[in-house]
């Protein structure tokens, strides 16, 4: 059975985590002890209905402000797949929130308030939903029930996002729009009798009908960033030296030629073993244990890869940042940056642009980037890092942005 893996996002109080309630309710994935624990909650707060957002809600703050603060993540099953959704929070000031809950999803729920229409954070989650790949993108214009279900209303917003999605919308990224009441469980499991203007397949439908994003690992680079070194300390394997890690990319078979990054150093596969097996093959996300015909230098934060199919070894890069701390990225401060299991020096050569969300137009001459703002950086390395672009190769194009004396982690960086 696959998982389908989900973000969702929109603005303060669209109805987020009643959304994702409602689809647990709905889909009987929560128990009856929980339920009497809903309406007693709901109770408590003088409503006349349960509240089914108190489901995700979990810290105490969200509770009693009624917002979302953390990413919250949440399962459920159908009859034919696993579902886990990152429940992201609204808040402008929690953007980064957003982009660390998106980072792994196939599909981003973009929550519309039928009565506001398009605001500044949906033009901000549609454009890290593009900056991310996200490949399907469900527009959900939510509490149609306080817009009398009008048919007008939910076509006027439709018309306005894609007025500004066609700015920044991927060539192969699919938009489904839906018109929905969370509260009242309109066009969430079911079609709505209550909207029969409207053709489309419920939420849950159109999820179900999701195809799984299959991995080609035949069309992508082989890229193996290695963890560890592995020397075992006894006598039956002592001559043994073998590289664990995660395949980040691509596939590797016995008997390929590869090269160690970055001392360049070329050598052939002798084995793959994954735990007590010998492998003649292995693919993108399988963690193994490789060795080579040759003892070459290689150590943790070194990467293997295929001859051939080597990338620019860069001391110098140019990124989509999400800047996700208080004090500002300014032109001239070092920070480290996490490549994989690599991490390096860097200084910020040039805050090159800007992006203004309302207008996804890009400013420039700026000098620093401050919360939650998105531009296009320009760093000096002290050391290698063996990256892809990042719309060609997502798992080898990305990284994070560490400040080198808290060790926060203070952005998030895309390779162009």
């Amino acid at each position: 059975m696959d998982i389908l893996r989900i973000a969702t996002a929109g603005s303060v109080d669209d109805g987020k985590s009643t959304l994702i309630g409602r689809l647990l309710f709905e889909t009987q994935s929560i128990t009856k002890d929980k339920i009497e624990a809903l309406k007693t909650a709901s109770q408590r707060k003088g409503l006349d209905f349960v509240d089914l957002s108190l489901l995700t809600d979990g810290l105490i703050a969200e509770r009693e402000q009624g917002i979302t603060i953390d990413v919250a993540h949440i399962y459920f099953n159908t009859p034919t797949r696993k579902y886990i959704i990152a429940d992201t929070p609204g808040h402008f000031e929690y953007t980064r929130n957003m982009v660390t809950g998106a980072s792994n999803a196939s599909v981003s729920i973009i929550l519309i308030d039928a009565r506001n229409g398009v605001g500044e954070q949906t033009r901000r989650h549609f454009y890290i939903s593009s900056l991310l790949e996200i490949k399907n993108v469900v527009v959900a214009v939510n509490k149609m029930d306080l817009v009398d279900y009008d048919e007008n209303r939910f076509n006027e917003i439709k018309s306005d996002f894609f007025e500004l999605s066609d700015k920044v919308r991927k060539p192969n990224q699919n938009i489904t729009f839906i018109p929905i009441s969370s509260l009242y469980g309109e066009n969430i499991v079911t079609q709505s009798e209550k909207m029969n203007w409207y053709e489309g397949n419920s939420l849950l439908q159109i999820l179900e009908g999701i195809a799984p994003e299959d991995i080609d690992a035949e069309v992508l680079p082989f890229r193996f960033p290695v963890q560890q070194v592995i020397r075992p300390k006894s006598e039956e394997y002592h001559d043994f030296r073998g590289y664990a890690g995660k395949i980040a990319s691509g596939q590797i078979n016995k008997g390929d030629l590869v090269t160690a990054l970055p001392s360049q150093q070329i050598s052939k596969v002798k084995e793959i073993l994954k735990y007590d097996l010998s492998l003649n093959s292995a693919h993108q996300t399988e963690s193994v244990v490789i060795t080579l015909e040759d003892d070459i230098d290689i150590s943790r934060g070194n990467m293997l890869v295929k001859v051939g199919e080597q990338p620019e070894l860069k001391k110098q890069i140019d990124a989509k940042i999400c800047w996700m701390d208080t004090d500002a990225m300014k032109i001239g401060k070092t920070y480290l940056i996490q490549h994989g299991v690599n991490r390096v020096k860097a200084k910020i050569s040039a805050i090159n642009s800007r992006l203004e969300i309302s207008t996804f137009e890009e400013s420039e001459n700026v000098d620093e980037l401050n919360l939650n703002q998105i531009g296009v950086v320009s760093f000096k390395l002290g050391g290698f890092v063996f990256s892809d672009n990042f719309e060609a190769n997502p798992a080898n194009g990305a990284f994070i942005i560490i400040d080198e004396f808290n060790n926060n982690t203070v952005g998030v960086g895309f390779v162009l």
